[in-house]
């Protein structure tokens, strides 16, 4: 169950500057409610705390992004947000010590809250918002969608999932008579595919095309295909392995949709290992130098961390197949060998 409110559009058009990604927040939001025991369903913010938690997580993602400093969100960011954007920012700040020479502040309009009821914690909201980024109207239209956890009663708001996916794709959130909506068990029947299931089964995907449960695209086949092209370069090869990255902040997340559906969230880890003929040098990237560990002789294996929004289908839709909307991803570390 979960509240979307739509506040404060932004008129008139923005230039494409790009959807830079090295992303996190803070939120210095007080407590949301008083719970009287850990079953007792209540809404897990209100509008005013989502709205002040969003508006602290923009003030700290463009003081890091303009100082390339990963201290100013470090404690404001979990999973895979905070894996990749604390990475990112440890290496642009290696790269650039003065700061970023581009930094362009960023800016979120049209917010849509989405707010559940549930029992206990971690609780979470959804924020689907407008960045400023993109181009208003037609294929380049985008929504950035932040996915905010809180652990605890003694806890900060984090942004633990984050996704730029195309306005015309974000789904419609089912409600109930107060304006909320459901987030679906992990275990949940009701979807074509388990969310708790989705990492090993993507991985899956990636490593061989088998479950092919996943429609053709840039963040299933396309990315498949990209890696086969690049898996053998003279004197140089690739090996790629994938797992699923399932437990705590980084566990599937589900939001119930109108259609029966889900907008799931959910994480992998990738290996990608190179290794060398002998003479043979493998160029290592300025962006990675920071992130090694260990020199390179012959091999140099690098480890990201992805994070998908996917619309999975209800159950019993016949030949209907999962659609990833949007993929982000990061380098995390690199170790030379």
């Amino acid at each position: 169950m979960v509240r979307r409110i739509r506040v404060g559009r932004r008129r008139g058009g923005r230039g494409a500057t790009g959807t830079g990604l090295a992303v996190v927040l803070a939120l210095t939001v007080g407590g949301c409610v008083t719970v009287h025991g850990e079953r007792e369903l209540v809404p897990n913010a209100t509008e005013a705390e989502a709205a002040e938690a969003l508006k602290e997580f923009v003030a700290a993602f463009n003081a890091a992004d303009k100082a390339y400093d990963p201290t100013l969100d470090a404690g404001h960011v979990t999973g895979a947000l905070g894996a990749v954007n604390q990475a990112g920012m440890k290496s642009r700040g290696v790269t650039f010590p003065d700061g970023n020479p581009r930094h362009v502040p960023l800016e979120l309009s049209d917010v849509e809250y989405a707010i559940p009821k549930k029992a206990g914690w971690p609780r979470y909201f959804l924020a689907d918002a407008d960045p400023g980024r993109d181009q208003d109207g037609g294929p380049g239209d985008q929504r950035w969608l932040l996915v905010f956890l809180r652990g605890g009663p003694a806890d900060v708001w984090k942004v633990n999932y984050l996704n730029v996916v195309p306005a015309a794709r974000v789904p419609k959130l089912k409600k109930d008579s107060d304006g909320f909506v459901e987030m679906l068990p992990a275990t949940t029947e009701k979807l074509a595919a388990r969310p708790a299931e989705l990492p090993k089964t993507y991985s899956s995907f990636m490593q061989s095309g088998t479950p092919p449960v996943f429609t053709d695209g840039p963040h299933s086949s396309g990315w498949r295909d990209a890696r086969r092209r690049t898996t053998n370069s003279p004197g140089i090869s690739t090996q790629w392995i994938d797992q699923p990255l399932d437990t705590g902040d980084f566990a599937p997340l589900a939001f119930a949709t109108e259609n029966g559906g889900a907008l799931a969230f959910f994480t992998i880890r990738t290996y990608e290992r190179q290794t060398s003929a002998a003479g043979v040098r493998i160029p290592v990237h300025p962006d990675v130098k920071p992130l090694l560990t260990g020199v390179v002789k012959n091999s140099v294996t690098k480890e990201r961390v992805s994070a998908q929004a996917t619309l999975v289908p209800a159950a019993g839709g016949g030949a209907a197949k999962l659609e990833i909307l949007g993929r982000l991803v990061g380098l995390t570390t690199a170790k030379g060998a």
